[in-house]
C-alpha cells in the first residue's frame, strides 16, 4: 500500500506565490520567531487579484483562519505584529487575544501625513500596530536596538542627554516637523514617513508600500540575527527586504503572481547588511541653529 506524503514545507529565503492560508498550512509548527502581517483592510482597495470588498462575516472568518495559522507556526517565545485599520482593529485584537490566546504587549498608533483622502469623512492618516507575544514572560524585545533620541538632545541640545537615547512609546508619527510643538521626540510617537510617490524608495508598482525604517524597528526589537521572520501578505516585499538586510531568515506569501515576481526582483538586488532605505531619525539630521536648537 502506497503511503501518502505530506507537502514539503515552503523554503526559507523567498516569497511563495499563493493563498496565505494554504502556504502557512505547510509551515512547520513552532518554527517562526517573528511574524508581521499587514493584511488587506477590507475597505475596497483595488488590488490586482484580491477582492477587498468582502462581507464582514466573510472577512472575519477568513481572518480567523490565517490568524490561527500564524499562532500555530510561532515558536513558544515567538512574536506577532499586526497592522490593521480602524474598521476591524477591535475584532482582530479580540480574535488574537481571547480566541487564540496571545498577549498584547503594545497597541501602537502609527500616524502619518500624506494620508489617504476620503470622501465625507476625515482623511485616513493612521493605522494600528498590535504587538502580540505567545508567552508574556518569555519573548524577544531588544531594548538597545530601538532606542530613539530624547527631547533633551533634539529640542534643547543638552549635553547631559544620554547619547544612547530612550525607548519609543506607543504612538509613532511620520513627520514630527509638522507637529514640532505637539509631539516631542521622547513622547508616545513613532516617526516614519509613509512611502509616497516622490520618495526614492517607492517601488512604483504597489500602492501600500510600508517604510523600511518602520519594519526595521519591529524586526530589530522582536528578533535576532538568524531568526526566521514571516510575512503572510508580502505585498511590495518590504518585510522580506528588511529581514534580509538585517540578516534574518525570511519567508513570505503573496497571492498575486505579478507582485510575487516583483518581490523576487527586489530581493535579488539586496545584500545582507545593506542599509535600510529612509532616515532612522530624520530630526537628528536637521542642522542646528546658532542658539544650539534644531530647526523643525
Amino acid at each position: 500500500m502506497k503511503q501518502s506524503t505530506s507537502p514539503s514545507p515552503p523554503a526559507l529565503g523567498r516569497v511563495h506565490q499563493g493563498d496565505c492560508v494554504e502556504v502557512l498550512a505547510r509551515v512547520p509548527t513552532g518554527s517562526v520567531h517573528l511574524a508581521f502581517a499587514d493584511p488587506p483592510f477590507n475597505i475596497g482597495y483595488d488590488y490586482d487579484t484580491y477582492d477587498d470588498r468582502r462581507t464582514t462575516d466573510d472577512y472575519l472568518d477568513w481572518s480567523r483562519r490565517w490568524l490561527a495559522e500564524i499562532v500555530r507556526v510561532l515558536r513558544p517565545d515567538g512574536t506577532f505584529w499586526l497592522a490593521i485599520g480602524d474598521e476591524y482593529a477591535a475584532e482582530l485584537k479580540v480574535s488574537v487575544t481571547r480566541e487564540l490566546g496571545l498577549t498584547c504587549r503594545s497597541w501602537v498608533v502609527w500616524y502619518y501625513t500624506f494620508g489617504v483622502n476620503c470622501r465625507q469623512k476625515f482623511s485616513r492618516s493612521h493605522a494600528h500596530l498590535f504587538h502580540f507575544v505567545r508567552d508574556p514572560k518569555q519573548f524577544t524585545f531588544n531594548v538597545d536596538a530601538i532606542r530613539v533620541p530624547s527631547a533633551r538632545e533634539l529640542v534643547y541640545a543638552d549635553k547631559r542627554a544620554n547619547s544612547a537615547g530612550r525607548l519609543p512609546d506607543d504612538t509613532w508619527i511620520l513627520r514630527p516637523q509638522d507637529l514640532a510643538e505637539g509631539f516631542k521626540a521622547d513622547g508616545d510617537t513613532w516617526y516614519f514617513p509613509r512611502v509616497c510617490g516622490t520618495f526614492k524608495e517607492r517601488s512604483g508598482w504597489h500602492g501600500c508600500q510600508m517604510p523600511e525604517q518602520l519594519l526595521g524597528r519591529i524586526i530589530r526589537a522582536s528578533s535576532h540575527e538568524g531568526d526566521t521572520v514571516l510575512d503572510p501578505f508580502a505585498g511590495s516585499g518590504t518585510t522580506l527586504a528588511v529581514a534580509k538586510k538585517l540578516r534574518r531568515r525570511f519567508l513570505g506569501c503573496e497571492l498575486s503572481a505579478a507582485y510575487a515576481a516583483r518581490i523576487r526582483d527586489r530581493l535579488s538586488a539586496i545584500r545582507a547588511g545593506q542599509r535600510l532605505d529612509g532616515a532612522p531619525e530624520p530630526l537628528k539630521s536637521v542642522p542646528a541653529t546658532a542658539k544650539g536648537r534644531r530647526l523643525h
